[in-house]
């Protein structure tokens, strides 16, 4: 089984244990994230659209770093004109721990704590 998700206007093929250099992330190592799937493929087949709306990529960060330096070189002939410039571009490694469906929010703590707001209104009626 593999899937297709998108970050940073990429796209990158993910299996569970996969371990990939996906673009920056605002996310301590050791932290969860999870990413929208595009493609879902297994042995019933493939899905996409609205069959995968609610499957996303479970990951673990790994590390932050740096790639390799790479080297600008701008040059004009005949003009003495040149330019050097270096780039080393950010990224985090991932691992990746599960695809699936998205956890279910826990709701009943919403209407536990609605519940409770209720009370105090009514004690105070009385």
């Amino acid at each position: 089984m593999y899937a297709i998700f998108g970050n940073g206007n990429k796209q990158y093929k993910a299996s569970v244990g996969d371990v990939l250099k996906v673009e920056k992330l605002d996310a301590q190592v050791g932290a969860t994230v999870t990413f929208p799937v595009i493609l879902v493929a297994d042995d019933k087949g493939i899905a996409v659209g609205k069959e995968v709306e609610k499957v996303v990529v479970t990951a673990e960060v790994v590390a932050q770093g740096k790639e390799k330096k790479i080297i600008v070189f701008k040059y004009k002939a005949k003009k003495n004109e040149r330019k050097k410039q270096g780039h080393r571009q950010p990224y985090t490694q991932i691992k990746v721990t599960a695809i699936g469906a998205a956890e279910a929010k826990k709701p009943r703590a919403k209407k536990v704590a609605a519940a409770e707001n209720a009370q105090p209104a009514e004690a105070k009626a009385e």
